[in-house]
């Protein structure tokens, strides 16, 4: 603690220019004066003023009531956190590794187009659900796609960059020096998932999106007969599975606060995003057995399958809110954990 005071007072010495030119003849330091005024009986004229020693008004000597009086007011808070968060923004989808996992969920639809299209049968009742509608109907491939992906490639991607919000930073050594600036630890860390949630509706778009352009390439494209059996024109058909991606989004936001979770614990990254994937794997196999029935609706991973309800006429929207409850509450639980331990998180150890 006594060399981080000496760190911030020397920060604030250099902003104010009070170090001494070394071709400048000596000039005695604010505490050698008061020391000198003291034993001689005087008062110096500063130490009267209402004024911080400095004008930059960020003076070592200030009382905490001036402190306080000098913090950043709601609009700068708001306007720093705006800047924070396009900033985490502009370098989570600029790395090379977020690009290489998004380009490979977008690989799954396209396999599945080009798999389906180069084989001699179409293997009706057989692979993923609506996998035997691709080939009458391309915009089918986007959710059969989904289907593949969400059981362990978006958990996958999602834990990779969960893993990474915090134990990263501290990795690198750059953690240390995010919190040197205004920002503070609750803020960060609100930051870091919002950013990481961005990534889990970046990676559902992405394998919808990649999924309905290959499927409109390779195969014909018309209205789509719901699980209801009725018929939808292209542009609602597109909106709905448009929803359907924002369903999936929604169903990831719970593993990322998990994977946030992990990140606080450690510095090493991998270890986070290991535990973080393992955490999703244990779900889903608790959620597959029927001894844990009793435990079922408690699994983050129980709804991800529903987003089929988007697919009726009309539409069913109870597994969606059911849904979104459930995943608020393992945000507000391991976010929670994840302020708490980042609170007390050493970042010079």
């Amino acid at each position: 603690m006594p060399r981080l005071r000496a760190a911030c007072w020397w920060v604030s010495a250099s902003r104010c220019s009070r170090r001494p030119s070394p071709t400048t003849s000596w000039h005695p330091s604010p505490r050698e004066s008061v020391a000198t005024a003291t034993a001689s009986g005087l008062r110096p004229s500063w130490l009267h003023s209402s004024r911080p020693a400095c004008a930059c008004g960020d003076s070592p000597w200030s009382s905490p009531a001036s402190r306080i009086a000098s913090s950043p007011s709601p609009e700068r808070g708001s306007t720093l956190f705006s800047s924070l968060l396009l900033s985490e923004l502009r370098i989570l989808f600029s790395r090379r590794r977020t690009v290489a996992l998004l380009v490979a969920l977008a690989a799954i639809p396209i396999l599945i187009a080009v798999a389906i299209r180069l084989a001699s049968s179409p293997g009706t009742g057989r692979g993923p659900a609506f996998l035997d509608q691709v080939t009458q109907n391309g915009l089918f491939v986007g959710v059969s796609a989904l289907v593949v992906a969400i059981p362990l490639f978006l958990p996958l991607t999602v834990g990779v960059v969960a893993g990474d919000t915090i134990a990263g930073e501290a990795s690198h050594g750059t953690l240390r020096y995010l919190l040197v600036a205004p920002a503070g630890r609750a803020r960060l860390l609100v930051v870091k998932y919002l950013g990481a949630a961005a990534f889990c509706i970046a990676a559902a778009l992405t394998v919808v999106i990649a999924g309905t352009l290959i499927g409109a390439a390779l195969f014909p494209v018309g209205p789509v007969t719901v699980l209801s059996g009725t018929t939808i024109d292209v542009g609602e058909a597109l909106l709905r599975f448009l929803a359907i991606a924002g369903y999936v989004a929604v169903s990831l936001l719970g593993l990322s606060a998990i994977g946030l979770f992990f990140s606080t614990l450690t510095n090493v990254p991998v270890g986070a995003m290991a535990a973080t994937i393992s955490f999703s794997v244990a779900s889903q196999i608790l959620d597959a057995l029927p001894q844990t029935e009793w435990l079922h609706p408690w699994l983050f991973s129980h709804y991800w399958f529903s987003f089929a309800d988007i697919l009726r006429d009309p539409v069913s929207w109870a597994s969606f809110g059911d849904n979104a409850l459930l995943q608020a509450g393992y945000i507000a639980v391991f976010g929670a954990l994840a302020f708490g331990r980042f609170l007390t998180k050493d970042i010079l150890a």
